[in-house]
């Protein structure tokens, strides 16, 4: 911002000429959103699966925050294979 209040670059927040945005990509955008949508219905079940206890305002260390990505990695693929098995495999 300059100091009357205007945007030096008013058009700095859109893509530039050439980029490669996720709705130019027909199928790649669309596949990519059901996976994105199948992580976030699985997500609650990820949870529960993984058993990690809130951080109750505690930060984690690296080390921790590790150990429990690795966790929720872990709980997801059971999740995600359960819901296969409930839905018939789809």
């Amino acid at each position: 911002m300059t100091p009357s209040g205007a945007n030096p670059e008013p058009y700095a927040c859109e893509p530039k000429r050439g980029a490669n945005l996720v709705a130019d990509q027909p199928t790649g955008g669309a596949d990519l959103q059901q996976k994105y949508r199948q992580f976030l219905d699985l997500m609650p079940l990820t949870i529960a699966l993984a058993g990690l206890p809130t951080s109750e305002g505690r930060l984690f260390s690296e080390e921790q925050i590790e150990a429990r990505a690795i966790t929720v990695r872990a709980a997801y693929r059971v999740a995600r294979n359960t819901a296969k098995e409930c839905l018939g495999g789809s």
